[in-house]
């Protein structure tokens, strides 16, 4: 795609104000964050719920960018660039996406439903690749804004495009469609996810169909629900195990750990072993047959390629490696607009300034070598990498395109070569597909921990901050809480991604928190909460912001600030309106603004209190009380000290109950990391953390025997105890154990029986079929944290902030 901004505006229908009309254009872009964006780059300027695009156009001036899809001219920067002026920025950009897509006369799959939609993807260009050259959407780019940027990186060398869609409410899907324009349909499973945007299941299958109004063939499971939604002019091509009115019938049997399904199809009968036992997968599975046999390939080859499938990883993982180095595991897929997005969040996430890629060779680009070669390296110089290592013939062939690049013919030469590499002090993407076995130089390259984790999932963390965001009003800032160690979800990492999303303040409690952060390269400001007169020196060091709660420390703040001779320097004045634990009364404030008045040396960068009830209706009025004492003490300290400061009181609670109050910033904490203390909101928040272990053992009992210390567990009947290493030195209440809690065993319940270890808990699984090595997950989905607070008559905060540091995280985006 290269076309001047000339050829462009007709597409958009927009009005152009600018004096370099045929620039040219190669990318299109919506992050402002993303080291990709250059002059060639056309940023459309996405307004959203919770964000405006448009505010980021200095700082992309700044970067280079000089072409802007907008809904109107910032007065200050006309003269400074290309503007393309329309009425409504997102469908500019899908009317653009719309616009390629006519280009292209090849066959388009398009995939929707509510579970499955990535996997039969993904599985699909594994099996028709050999035989096509295809463009896919990446991850699980099937949004309003993902689908008309996957489609939109179709070129002419392609001949195949698969890409899925998906929808969270009415009125999404024909835009969808309009811009995909699918010849072929794939229906997978209608499940739960999403429910809460339609009235009702029959809605939200008839809005999904949309997407196939003009395709020459849906392919579905065929059943009574769906087909009375079916637009009878759409040709299907139909399954079924139960149906044998459907085009193809099928029977399954489970083998070890296989399916051999049966397939009855026109005038033939044949068998294909799929490597997966699982509903899901099996249905995942047919679904990619299906298309097979509307391709017309032979059984035989369907067979030998089915065999082969492997289950799909979507996640990119962020993990601990050796020598003080980060890992970004994304070791199953090496393709083009994947690495794009893959090198956006290593800067998301990168911990340290020297940044390598171990990259394979890269596969189904629709490009020659030699030009998916030079665009690959010109994407690795706009990221700033410093070293490349490649992996592949293909890639050692174009060694030369790359600044400090080292390559080898196969991942066992490298794996061999590590020790001499010197890896240290550097954050590491491992971009490579799947036939490269890169999980092997992951494992190779991290941090030798034991088996428990902690799963923090960013996309939920991301959700999360931006349904809170939703709740504010758009001059309100937003200050995060990442103190203690994130709520236990991990510090950094967290606060990493609060900076990619531009929140305002980060909060930590104590002087270290905030020290540790700036050490490890946050640039955001940050406050320090609880300073203790000991640490102001090391705050100033570290240009961190104290909150000044009495007389005593403002005192000692100021005579630091005036032996080191600080001009304004950030001070947080804390007032007590209630909560009664730390900040200035209302008696103290004559000598507070005595103290303060024309002092050269301090800024009242804000003023701030804490609410004692916002999480409780029940006190209500005292919350009010609280708000309105808050007003008066805070506008007489603007009054009498001639300031603008900002003002802040509300934390998570406060924001959904006391809108009204909401000042000039926000303070979210819990919420950030799925706790509501509203069981109403609860649903509208995802799930950040998974405590995770494994079955370490597994012996049977019989009746009268005992489990763990005390013998506090006695077994009635010959039962079946697995043993997982997790216990309270992990941060496991030993109240969990004895009956009380469980753990989630293939979606199943295992109670904790006897009690809990140290380092390890024993669990029932007499009814639960199970083996040495298979995954438990100790909270989650199941159980909630929320739950478990419930049961042992606590809050979320300490379960959360219980789980020790020795229990490794492991950060990743779906």
């Amino acid at each position: 795609m290269v076309l001047s901004i000339k050829n462009i505006v007709p597409i958009l229908h927009a009005q152009w104000f600018g004096k370099h009309p045929n620039t040219l254009i190669e990318n299109i872009a919506i992050d402002s964050r993303s080291l990709q964006n250059g002059a060639q780059t056309l940023f459309f300027a996405i307004v959203g719920p919770n964000n405006d695009a448009h505010v980021y156009i200095e700082e992309l001036l700044e970067k280079g960018v000089r072409n802007f899809v907008v809904t109107h001219v910032p007065e200050p920067f006309k003269d400074r660039a290309n503007f393309l002026v329309v009425g409504n920025t997102l469908e500019a950009l899908q009317l653009f996406a719309a616009h390629h897509r006519d280009l292209f006369d090849f066959p388009i799959i398009g995939i929707t439903g509510s579970n499955g939609k990535t996997i039969v993807k993904e599985w699909l260009n594994f099996l028709l690749g050999p035989d096509y050259n295809i463009i896919r959407s990446p991850k699980s780019y099937n949004s309003q804004v993902g689908v008309p940027l996957s489609v939109i990186a179709i070129n002419e060398h392609h001949n195949l495009g698969i890409f899925e869609a998906g929808i969270s409410t009415v009125h999404e899907m024909e835009k969808l469609e309009r811009i995909l324009k699918p010849t072929i349909g794939i229906l997978t499973n209608i499940g739960s996810a999403h429910d809460e945007g339609f009235a009702n299941i029959g809605e939200k299958m008839k809005e999904k169909l949309k997407l196939f109004h003009h395709a020459k063939i849906l392919i579905y499971n065929k059943n009574k629900s769906i087909d009375a939604f079916l637009n009878p002019k759409i040709k299907t091509f139909s399954w079924s195990c139960k149906d044998e009115e459907a085009d193809v019938f099928i029977t399954k049997k489970s083998i070890l750990d296989k399916t051999l399904l049966r397939i009855r199809y026109a005038e033939s009968t044949f068998e294909i072993k799929i490597p997966f036992q699982d509903d899901a997968s099996v249905e995942n599975a047919i679904q990619c047959i299906m298309a097979l046999l509307y391709f017309k390939y032979d059984p035989k080859v369907i067979e030998s390629r089915v065999e082969l499938l492997f289950p799909v990883e979507m996640r990119l993982k962020v993990k601990n490696g050796i020598n003080n180095t980060m890992l970004i595991d994304d070791s199953y897929s090496s393709d083009f607009q994947s690495l794009k997005i893959a090198l956006d969040f290593l800067e998301s996430q990168k911990q340290y300034k020297k940044k390598s890629l171990i990259l394979s060779d890269i596969f189904q680009s629709g490009l020659s070598d030699d030009e998916l070669y030079s665009k690959v390296s010109q994407l690795i110089i706009s990221n700033k990498i410093q070293r490349v290592i490649g992996i592949g013939a293909t890639i050692s062939k174009f060694k030369n395109k790359f600044l400090n690049c080292i390559t080898f013919p196969n991942t066992e030469a490298f794996i061999n070569h590590i020790e001499s590499l010197n890896f240290g002090n550097e954050t590491i993407l491992i971009k490579g597909a799947r036939s490269f076995n890169f999980e092997k130089i992951v494992h190779a390259l991290e941090e030798k921990t034991h088996e428990t984790v902690l799963e923090i999932n960013l996309n939920a963390i991301s959700h999360n901050l931006n349904f809170f965001k939703s709740k504010l009003k758009a001059r309100t800032k937003m200050m995060v809480m990442v103190k203690a160690f994130g709520y236990g979800n991990g510090g950094f990492e967290i606060a990493k991604l609060l900076e990619h999303h531009k929140v305002d303040y980060l909060g930590v409690a104590f002087a270290d928190e905030g020290i540790s952060l700036k050490n490890d390269g946050i640039k955001l400001p940050i406050m320090v909460l609880n300073p203790e007169s000991t640490s102001f020196a090391a705050i100033i060091q570290h240009q961190l912001e104290p909150e000044i709660y009495s007389l005593k420390g403002l005192n000692a703040f100021l005579k630091i600030a005036e032996q080191k001779k600080l001009k304004n320097y950030p001070i947080h004045i804390k007032l007590d309106t209630g909560m009664h634990r730390l900040g200035f009364e209302e008696e103290q404030l004559t000598e507070l603004i005595a103290r303060l008045k024309d002092n050269k040396a301090i800024q009242v960068k804000s003023i701030l209190s804490h609410m004692a009830t916002s999480d409780d209706l029940e006190h209500h009025e005292f919350a009010l009380e609280q708000i309105a004492l808050f007003e008066k003490l805070s506008s007489q300290l603007i009054s009498e000290l001639k300031i603008k400061p900002i003002r802040h009181i509300l934390n998570t609670s406060g924001i959904s109950n006391y809108p009204k109050a909401q000042y000039d910033m926000v303070r979210l904490g819990i919420g950030l990391y799925g706790i509501s203390n509203d069981p109403e909101e609860q649903p509208y928040l995802e799930n950040v953390g998974t405590l995770k272990s494994i079955i370490s053992q597994i012996r049977t009992i019989d009746a009268g025997e005992s489990v763990g210390y005390g013998r506090r567990f006695v077994a009635q009947k010959t039962t079946k105890i697995a043993t997982v290493p997790i216990g309270y030195a992990d941060g496991i209440s030993r109240h969990w154990g004895n009956g009380v809690g469980y753990v989630t065993i293939h979606d199943q319940k295992a109670t904790i029986v006897g009690s809990i270890c140290m380092d390890m808990l024993m669990v029932d699984v007499t009814d639960i079929a199970c083996f040495e090595g298979d995954p438990v997950i100790i909270f989650g989905e199941n159980p909630t944290v929320v739950y478990i607070a419930e049961k042992l008559q606590t809050i979320p905060y300490e379960i959360l902030t219980s789980i020790s540091q020795r229990v490794k995280r492991i950060f990743y985006r779906e």
